[in-house]
């Protein structure tokens, strides 16, 4: 079973969009912390 399907089920789909949406949200504070320090 690949790891990256091109067509993946309901599931995978979810699960890679939520650990996208995690990442990103990772990725955003990180910035907004770089920003806030002095």
């Amino acid at each position: 079973m690949p790891v990256l399907d091109p067509n993946p089920q309901n599931g995978q789909k979810k699960l890679l969009l939520v650990l996208g949406a995690m990442l990103g949200i990772t990725v955003i504070i990180a910035i907004i912390a770089s920003l806030a320090s002095p």
